[in-house]
């Protein structure tokens, strides 16, 4: 089964040193030896991309990008991306219609991300923000043992 992988997560496995990583690494090894597979919408990728770098810039730490992009690279080529950006026309009423209805609990890449999961049938997210809770077709699997009781419905 696909599952998506949202920047909360994907931002926390290429930054060896944030306080989610061991939490996403765990997470993530789970996925995998469930049998599920990660999918990486090009959207996340760009915001964690975004993330990651302030930070590192943020912290003076300017000489860890290229190392940052390597690990990105080679967690998601990018043959591996799923692009919905070129959706966003199509789907943007819908994601305004999902943010209204959280009451901008869900940002716009989020109510993406949300939408973009329902039209290709992909029932789970990882990842660490609680806002997808409000989604009904979506099943938020934050910890490990959300993975084993997910593959248990």
């Amino acid at each position: 089964m696909k599952i998506a992988v949202d920047s909360s997560v994907l931002v926390a496995l290429l930054v060896p040193n944030d306080a989610w990583h061991f939490r996403a690494d765990g997470l993530m090894r789970t996925i995998d030896a469930s049998g599920h597979t990660g999918v990486y919408f090009d959207c996340v990728a760009a915001e964690a991309i975004s993330v990651a770098v302030r930070r590192l810039h943020e912290k003076n730490l300017v000489a860890e990008v290229d190392a940052l992009l390597d690990r990105l690279n080679t967690r998601v080529p990018p043959d591996m991306v799923t692009w919905v950006l070129p959706d966003v026309p199509r789907l943007y009423e819908e994601a305004l219609a999902l943010i209204r209805s959280s009451a901008g609990a869900l940002n716009f890449n989020d109510a993406l991300i949300a939408l973009a999961c329902r039209e290709r049938g992909i029932p789970a997210i990882a990842s660490f923000d609680s806002d997808f809770d409000q989604v009904p077709w979506l099943c938020r699997l934050a910890r490990p043992e959300d993975v084993t009781a997910f593959r248990s419905k």
